[in-house]
């Protein structure tokens, strides 16, 4: 059975623990002060979502980083290589405090976040919509809302397609990160795009 972590107790980690906890699909949630700092969060979706320490949560099959961008060497050093592991990339470059994408030289900042984690598969997820939408309930009358994914691959990216389901979105994959671009990256036209799709 396929493991699952959300690196990261901001507002996405939180929203993803509220989806995971309200789709009951079992995952572990881990930052870098421990567990003991996560106590809001188990009291809420304790049954569901286990707080563990950071050492234990990367050992997880999926990883997903929803830790702030340039926390994201802090959790790549824990471990050397990453063989076997999915990352999925749930973190905005974002240069503060102007709001402005970050200019990284031309790479895509997922790219950036690939080589940090060697021997990974990585795909781009859950970064477009805001924390708040991201929790909420994706199941609507007229349909569920969509979440895209892109990532260079293929099968990683049906693994996440498959998680996304799970909690009740509506995967859209764009393919790799050549085919796409930088559509789902920040500041590009599918960010905070809320899409519903029947």
């Amino acid at each position: 059975m396929t493991t699952y972590a959300i690196i990261g107790s901001g507002a996405i980690g939180s929203a993803l623990a509220e989806r995971f906890h309200a789709a009951s699909v079992d995952a572990v949630i881990a930052n870098t002060r421990g567990a003991a700092s996560l106590q809001s969060i188990t009291d809420k979706f304790g049954s569901t979502v286990k707080a563990v320490d950071l050492d234990q949560a990367i050992q997880s099959d999926v990883l997903i980083l929803a830790v702030p961008y340039d926390a994201v060497p802090e959790v790549a050093r824990r471990k050397a290589v990453w063989d076997g592991r999915t990352i999925v990339d749930a973190t905005n470059a974002i240069d503060f405090p102007a709001f402005k994408p970050r200019d990284l030289g031309g790479p895509l900042s997922s790219e950036i976040v690939a080589q940090l984690f060697p021997g990974s598969e990585l795909v781009k997820a859950f970064n477009t919509l805001p924390a708040a939408v991201l929790a909420a309930d994706p199941v609507k009358p007229s349909g569920k809302r969509v979440l895209f994914l892109s990532g260079n691959f293929p099968e990683a990216r049906k693994k996440v397609a498959d998680l996304i389901s799970r909690l009740g979105f509506a995967p859209v994959d764009l393919g790799s990160f050549k085919a796409t671009g930088s559509l789902q990256h920040f500041g590009q036209p599918l960010v905070a795009l809320n899409l519903l799709k029947d």
